[in-house]
């Protein structure tokens, strides 16, 4: 075998994966369609809904003979040294090597959510917070640390970014996502993307697709989104993050549009991701979604059958274990009910990947790098900075930020002391180490109660909690209450537990029937306003809530979407005014909470008007955040109105200057507003964006290329298309506060763009000279 063509890395990786698939038996090839989950549990409380009845029990050694797809989770199941699971990751390769005839080991995958899930690793703040920075080169920059720590252990696949757009913040996974804009979620998925695979590491999009427009926000619920929607607002990001990002791998969603599962359809998995947008890579199967097919979806009445669905739809790997892929599959292809022709046309494609990443070949060695460091003093730091842009000032009407370095403060809340505040549902200390009590977090993680005494240490800080972050006792609040009232300021940090199937009030499985805030938690706030004592209200939390009620009341509002293991460091910072915020919001924070839209992306129904008592206009809007300094707007030119051919391009720009006495950093945003047109549209929506970070007094010219392509939408035919008429862009602060607008008139035919059309805004910054 040493001497076979496959072996050759001279040769093309297609000729090397025909000429070894042509010496493999039908059960060496459908060996590596499957990933085996060794140690998982199948009974106990931290077993995920149904995997008791997904997964079976295999003879190991008898397995591995004829070759393995996947490991499952080989650091992410439970608390491993990293220098103990990188050598027995590399001796459980050199088993399936040395046990199958070709010695092909397998691809090893972990989650990457928000950092490495394994114990001692870097806990980053959550997609929800990257999305706040509106910062893609910082992103990129994480990512590209969390694929090098994956690689030095021997992981050659992450399952991560969650693509998913926001369509209703009830719902529990909000908080693995980017945010409610599909722009938005596009660039920075694709940042993250780009990073992972600059690493060497298969980056895997999910979920694909409409996954997060479940009805009613309950996990997994069939999706009620139309076919427009589906295409204008759930698909973007996936295909954003495959053509600029070049994201090798897929994974299909749990739920099903309109009655067709998402893993048993062929138009969505083969159509569109491989015909139409020419993706060569692996689609996987979300953790358990081909046995759904017959337990949950019933669509199918076997595990053969759900294996033929699947495989016909264009799912190659079967995640996390064997379950349908295996003897089921196997029986049906000898009895000729499943085409041998879908088990060939799946292993080429994994094999394929496995010679991208040098499995294939001869000089292949599992030897991890050593010593094993996953979280640096550099991962640390971009922790750090990465917290820092994503803490967003929502309110400071009076300047009460920053706090006096010596006054008296009173820090109150279930969430100020509680290290795991800090951290979304997929961090390790939160989806599994929960279930090894006693075992230590592995990792530092101050809390904002701890960052905010080492942040001023001249000021008097108490502590009271309050009350519980979701259970219903008020016997906390006597003490809290006298606590603030003996205070200068009041520092309430509120927010969600990250957990998982209901045991959080945030994660996946963990579902909100409204945006109140959990618990008791209102009524504490309610009663710390009423000591008169000014209020600062910090929320860490994985999703918006309604804060209409503390309308005028509060002294400041800071938000803070789980920002990771530097999260209380930064929180602080924001507050002692060490750091200037310049997160933006990437959800609404609605007024009321169950009166607000699904999202910013209304059509002009969907917003107020005189046909309904209720207003959904969101308290605070999708792009807001506050600094500490100021910037002044100036020098706009492309006001227009100018006439655009629909295949032409038009620049606008403007002039930001600090006009404050600190350094700052500014988000310009540009928002597109489309008139009149065949079928109603959002009535704005983000087509690009820029940070500028700019000294006290410093200048910068920001320059924004339009192409109308930015401007397609699906139109009643069911193609993209861009239509001629009128057309406005406004640049922004945020979706609600525009300072510019250039209107433009596109002329000529409709136009339909191709599979090459322009998906992202091009944008420059040039240094502007200072004022004399």
């Amino acid at each position: 075998m040493t001497t076979a063509p496959w072996r050759d890395p001279a040769l093309p990786a297609a000729a090397r994966v025909d000429d070894l698939l042509a010496r493999m038996t039908l059960e060496e090839k459908t060996a590596q369609l499957y990933g085996v989950w060794v140690g998982a549990d199948t009974d106990g409380e931290g077993v995920a809904p149904h995997q008791h009845d997904m997964s079976s029990d295999h003879d190991w050694d008898e397995l591995i003979t004829l070759g393995l797809g996947q490991l499952t989770r080989p650091f992410g199941t439970a608390p491993v040294d990293p220098d103990a699971g990188a050598r027995a990751l590399a001796r459980a390769q050199r088993r399936i090597a040395a046990a199958g005839r070709f010695g092909i080991p397998a691809v090893a995958h972990e989650e990457c959510l928000a950092g490495f899930t394994a114990w001692q690793a870097t806990a980053y703040p959550v997609p929800l917070a990257w999305g706040a920075t509106f910062h893609p080169e910082l992103v990129e920059e994480t990512a590209r640390r969390i694929g090098r720590d994956l690689r030095s252990v021997g992981v050659h696949q992450g399952l991560a970014p969650v693509l998913d757009v926001v369509r209703d913040p009830r719902w529990g996974r909000v908080e693995e996502t980017i945010g409610e804009d599909p722009y938005l979620v596009g660039t920075i998925g694709t940042a993250y993307v780009r990073g992972l695979e600059s690493a060497g590491v298969v980056a895997t999009l999910k979920h694909f697709a409409g996954y997060a427009s479940s009805a009613g926000a309950r996990n997994l619920a069939p999706v009620r989104a139309g076919v427009r929607e589906f295409a204008d607002v759930t698909l973007p990001p996936f295909e954003m993050a495959l053509r600029e990002g070049g994201a090798r791998s897929v994974m299909a969603a749990y739920t099903e549009t309109d009655g067709v599962p998402a893993s048993a359809d062929p138009a969505l998995l083969t159509g569109l991701l491989r015909e139409e947008w020419g993706f060569t890579g692996t689609v996987v199967a979300d953790y358990f979604g081909i046995g759904f097919l017959e337990s949950l979806h019933r669509v199918a009445a076997t595990p053969a059958e759900a294996a033929h669905a699947a495989l016909l739809a264009g799912i190659d790997v079967e995640l996390p274990t064997l379950k349908c892929y295996g003897e089921p599959l196997l029986d049906a292809v000898r009895a000729a009910r499943v085409p041998e022709e879908l088990v060939d046309r799946a292993a080429r494609r994994v094999l394929l990947q496995k010679c991208e990443l040098g499995l294939l070949d001869e000089d292949w060695s599992p030897e991890p790098e050593t010593p094993v460091d996953l979280d640096s003093a550099g991962n640390r730091a971009l922790a750090r900075d990465l917290a820092e842009e994503s803490v967003v000032l929502l309110d400071n009407p009076d300047g009460l930020l920053p706090l006096s370095p010596d006054s008296r403060i009173a820090v109150v809340g279930p969430r100020a002391a509680d290290a795991l505040a800090m951290l979304g549902c997929y961090s390790f200390p939160s989806h599994v180490l929960t279930h090894h009590p006693g075992r230590p977090t592995g990792i530092d993680i101050p809390t904002v109660l701890e960052a905010l005494r080492a942040e001023l240490p001249d000021a008097k800080v108490t502590f009271a909690e309050g009350c519980d972050t979701s259970e219903p006792g008020t016997g906390g609040f006597e003490e809290a209450v006298a606590r603030a009232a003996e205070a200068d300021v009041c520092v309430a940090v509120l927010g969600d537990r990250a957990g998982l199937f209901g045991r959080g009030t945030s994660g996946e499985g963990c579902d909100a029937t409204d945006l109140n805030l959990p618990g008791v938690q209102g009524a504490l706030l309610d009663a710390l306003v009423a000591t008169g004592v000014p209020v600062v209200l910090v929320l860490l939390t994985g999703r918006p809530y309604a804060l209409g009620r503390w309308q005028g009341r509060l002294g400041a509002v800071v938000q803070a979407f789980f920002p990771g293991e530097e999260g209380g460091p930064a929180v602080a910072g924001v507050l002692s005014g060490r750091v200037n915020p310049s997160g933006r919001l990437p959800v609404s924070v609605p007024r009321a909470p169950g009166g607000q839209p699904w999202t910013y992306l209304q059509p002009p129904l969907g917003l107020a008007g005189e046909v309904s008592n209720l207003d959904p206009t969101p308290l605070y809007a999708f792009g807001h955040g506050r600094s500490y300094t100021s910037f002044a707007w100036g020098d706009f030119t492309g006001g227009g109105p100018v006439e655009l051919a629909t295949d032409g391009t038009y620049e606008v720009s403007l002039t930001v200057r600090n006009t404050g006495d600190r350094d700052g950093a500014e988000v310009v945003q540009l928002y597109l507003h489309d008139p009149v047109a065949s079928v109603t549209r959002p009535d704005v929506r983000l087509i690009g964006y820029r940070r500028v970070e700019l000294a006290p007094g410093a200048a910068a010219r920001v320059t924004f290329r339009f192409h109308p392509e930015l401007s397609a939408f699906t139109g009643r035919s069911g193609r993209r298309v861009v239509e001629p008429g009128a057309l406005e862009l406004r640049l922004a602060a945020s979706s609600a506060d525009v300072r510019h607008t250039a209107r433009l008139t596109l002329t000529g035919p409709p136009r339909e763009p191709g599979p090459d059309r322009r998906l992202v805004c091009g944008t420059e910054v040039s240094e502007v000279a200072d004022e004399a």
